[in-house]
């Protein structure tokens, strides 16, 4: 069990409904990023400009219509389904801000949360998206000095997560500062990457 499970067990008997997702704009594109609690990687990419809508989910398991109870056990990822401008913001400006708001050296999980589920990886939709993600883990590296624990894939299907998992953050502040704080993220983050850590986020 998780922190996050023991604090927000109940939350999960609300609002069980899967959010509908909105036709995209004809400009948007699409980043997929798994960087620990969709929560905090859905607060993260919402503050950075440029980025116009984010959906928290599942990718990259067995079966379909994977559920947040039975998402880790069949071997899903949480994860963020981004929509950007890219008049605004590249995708290579995203994967920057990707890396440095969670620990890419960790392959057991992120923070407190620990397990598969949790563990990071870029989902990329294309041949151009790939070789960009690939060569923004290396920057990685050698800016830590240390091996990227990150997966690089293609991107499977992407589920979206029950409706009360999206926008946590906004619905539940308390709680989620809470969480957030408790499980060390911000910490780490700051800790690993100094005054590059939250990149592009604002904060």
């Amino acid at each position: 069990m998780t922190l996050r499970t023991g604090i927000f067990g109940l939350a999960a008997t609300l609002l069980l409904s899967t959010a509908p997702m909105s036709a995209r704009a004809a400009d948007a594109e699409t980043a997929i990023f798994a960087g620990g609690c969709f929560w905090c990687v859905e607060s993260d990419f919402d503050h950075v400009k440029g980025v116009t809508k984010t959906t928290s989910g599942y990718i990259d398991g067995e079966g379909e219509n994977p559920s947040y109870e039975n998402s880790s056990s069949r071997g899903f990822r949480e994860a963020v389904e981004i929509e950007f401008d890219p008049a605004v913001v590249s995708y290579d400006e995203l994967l920057k801000t990707f890396f440095r708001t969670v620990d890419p050296t960790d392959a057991g999980g992120q923070f407190c949360d620990r397990g598969h589920a949790y563990s990071t990886a870029v989902y990329t939709l294309g041949e151009e998206q790939m070789a960009e993600a690939e060569a923004a883990k290396a920057e990685a590296g050698e800016a830590l000095n240390a091996s990227i624990a990150t997966k690089i894939k293609p991107a499977p299907e992407f589920w979206p997560a029950e409706g009360y998992h999206q926008d946590y953050y906004k619905k539940n502040p308390f709680r989620y500062k809470y969480y957030r704080f408790a499980c060390g993220r911000d910490k780490r983050i700051e800790q690993l990457w100094g005054e590059d850590a939250h990149y592009g986020t604002g904060s």
